[in-house]
């Protein structure tokens, strides 16, 4: 960052001006004051929502959003092993349950690299919030609509995205996992502002 400023000093260009290749970014994710430039409020949503998507389509959030009933696992979204399946409750089959091998938190390997996630609860999204192959545009439908993404009103997604524990996990998810871009306070307020503007989706 500090060439990036030296480089818009030496220009007389302030970096917000530049371009998204100069792009203040937290960990690979850009901050809501990125986007104060885009003077258009419908095209400012569309374009908060799309910085949004570098989260949700993390294979940390991905994996557990599948739209079928096996969730993926690790940076490759690999098919779970051992074998699982939803169950009834997105919690597992009966006797093969989600908690039965993740515990409340991250259990890192004794033996080498790695480890089992870990939160309570530790659950599948349900099945009609997969997004796994779904495009821009379905996936910021899915979100605004309460039958698809699990009652909730704009207020409580933002909410939901802001401070929910299991979504913040994606943060700080275990030994041999790549975190979320960016922090769980930026996805927040990335949220709020595309609510603020509309909470307009890609065409």
């Amino acid at each position: 960052m500090k060439k990036t400023l030296l480089m818009a000093a030496l220009l007389g260009v302030a970096p917000a001006l530049m371009g998204p290749a100069f792009a203040e970014t937290v960990n690979g994710l850009r901050t809501v004051d990125e986007f104060d430039g885009i003077t258009d409020e419908t095209e400012r949503s569309v374009s908060l929502f799309e910085e949004m998507l570098v989260v949700i389509e993390s294979p940390r959030c991905l994996n557990c959003h599948p739209v079928d009933n096996t969730p993926r696992q690790g940076d490759e979204m690999k098919i779970h092993m051992p074998p699982v399946v939803r169950g009834d409750a997105d919690f597992g089959a009966p006797g093969m349950r989600c908690n039965t091998c993740h515990g409340e938190e991250n259990y890192a390997f004794e033996t080498g690299t790695g480890s089992i996630p870990g939160h309570s609860p530790w659950q599948l999204a349900p099945l009609e919030m997969g997004w796994i192959g779904k495009s821009a545009a379905e996936i910021c439908a899915q979100l605004k609509d309460p039958e698809t993404n699990g009652g909730k009103s704009l207020a409580e997604l933002h909410e939901h995205n802001a401070e929910d524990g299991l979504v913040g996990w994606g943060w700080e998810p275990g030994e041999g996992r790549t975190p979320a871009p960016g922090n769980q306070e930026i996805f927040g307020q990335l949220t709020e502002a595309w609510i603020e503007t509309g909470a307009a989706c890609p065409s």
